[in-house]
């Protein structure tokens, strides 16, 4: 059985060194350069993008930084605050990808870097030029 187009998401996160623009954009474009790089994505098919960013990270919206990059200038974007959760991990940014694809979702490869990389041990990535 053949299955056709359908919407699958990319679910991904990282961490920022500390709450500055530099460290937030260098957190985020790490975190799309490694789902770019382990996934075929077609900017012309994603659907939406959602970041959201833990409450300690407030010096610059994580959409605002994935609109640099010229081939996300005309994706939806939205950025949305983490729910707080005591001892949760801080400086977080997650994202959640969603496009169309006629791959199976077992063809996904989901990015969790840094400190994330404890949310999703079973998804984690760490290749080595990606600093803790």
């Amino acid at each position: 059985m053949t299955v056709g187009w359908r919407v699958r998401a990319i679910r991904g996160a990282t961490t920022a060194t500390e709450n500055s623009v530099t460290a937030i954009r260098v957190a985020v474009h790490e975190l799309l350069d490694e789902i770019e790089r382990r996934n075929p994505l077609d900017m012309a098919e994603v659907v939406s993008v959602t970041f959201s960013a833990t409450r300690d990270l407030d010096r610059v919206f994580p959409a605002a930084i994935a609109r640099e990059r010229s081939h996300w200038q005309s994706v939806p974007l939205l950025d949305v605050q983490q729910m707080h959760v005591e001892d949760g991990l801080k400086y977080c940014i997650r994202c959640l990808i969603q496009f169309n694809t006629p791959d199976p979702q077992t063809q996904i490869n989901h990015v969790y870097l840094r400190q994330a990389q404890n949310l999703r041990p079973d998804w984690s990535t760490a290749p080595a030029n990606v600093g803790m």
